[in-house]
């Protein structure tokens, strides 16, 4: 067990020591992403005096106008690898295709990476994110695509920064979930959050109720009973960031979900670099995430920027929502 306040980076050391199939390089990956949220925290804070907001005037890989805060948060992740040998390849949201770091190299893994999550919210100094999940290089060192195209189970790490009042960083290694928030007088995560629990139920929920009568009949009913029929009822909490939704949830319990619609008919938030790193800090902290129809971490992605419906948060809320979604 750590004292609050340790450093980021020894716990992470401690943890790779006291786990045998933990390999070493995993380590300093996790630092690389720390230090990369360090960068960004820095200019998020200073965009607005830096003229660094607004659109750049293009659209990223899965259809979403660029920020230019979004251009500037990826090239400062890619550029954190540059030269590591960490991880051979990055997905992104802000790249068409598989980015190449080094796949010549013999580094030990691929990173799935969403740099600016809820750029929506950057402008008006809102909450956001950056959702990072970790897998190991498959066997042989195939094609750069195709060896992103595998369930979320099969992660050895993953997590999220929180750039909020605070800066926040929160990660698993299969070990369970802790957090970290930067000490910006020293440059430092220092641990504030050791082994985060997910209550098993909350009482608070985050959706777009814009789009509710969009939604299939039985979410629509799990919707009426949360905001109608339930006493008390459940507190609407809808950020914009899905980091931040996913947290409320993860601290204090509750549910956020993002089904299907007829605008998005597989869902809105993106499998390999949203979706399921949520999923392991999710279940590895004692909640769940959920399709609706089949737990997030089984799902295999088929293509890089592949969609699905999402229901994440505290484990009755989220059985709660499938039995509605079953029976319609």
């Amino acid at each position: 067990m750590s004292l609050l306040g340790t450093s980021f980076g020894r716990h992470i050391l401690e943890e790779v020591r006291e786990a045998p199939d933990l390999a070493a390089p995993l380590a300093p990956l996790l630092t690389q992403i720390a230090y990369a949220a360090k960068i960004l925290s820095r200019e998020f804070g200073r965009a607005a005096l830096a003229g660094k907001l607004g659109l750049v005037g293009d659209k990223n890989a899965s259809g979403d106008s660029q920020k230019k805060l979004d251009v500037f948060a990826n090239e400062t992740v890619i550029e954190a690898f540059i030269g590591a040998r960490l991880v051979s390849s990055i997905v992104s949201e802000e790249l068409e295709e598989a980015h190449c770091v080094s796949c010549e190299s013999d580094a030990p893994y691929i990173l799935c990476i969403d740099p600016l999550d809820g750029s929506s919210n950057i402008d008006i100094n809102g909450d956001v994110g950056t959702i990072f999940g970790i897998y190991p290089r498959s066997a042989g060192h195939g094609d750069a695509e195709a060896e992103f195209l595998r369930p979320g189970s099969e992660q050895v790490g993953a997590g999220y920064v929180l750039y909020g009042a605070s800066t926040m960083l929160v990660y698993t290694v299969g070990r369970g979930v802790h957090g970290f928030t930067l000490d910006r007088d020293l440059g430092e995560f220092l641990l504030s959050h050791e082994n985060i629990r997910c209550p098993v139920r909350g009482t608070t929920f985050s959706a777009n109720l814009t789009r509710a009568s969009h939604w299939a009949p039985g979410i629509q009913k799990y919707t009426d009973l949360l905001t109608v029929a339930r006493e008390p009822r459940y507190a609407l909490r809808h950020n914009g960031a899905l980091v931040a939704d996913f947290h409320r949830c993860l601290l204090e319990g509750g549910i956020h979900f993002y089904p299907a619609d007829d605008l998005y008919e597989d869902g809105k938030l993106r499998l390999l670099y949203e979706c399921a790193p949520l999923a392991l800090v999710a279940e590895q902290a004692g909640g769940r995430a959920t399709t609706g129809a089949t737990d997030v971490l089984a799902v295999r992605a088929e293509t890089l920027h592949q969609r699905v419906p999402f229901v994440i948060g505290s484990s009755e809320n989220v059985s709660e929502f499938e039995k509605f979604f079953r029976e319609g």
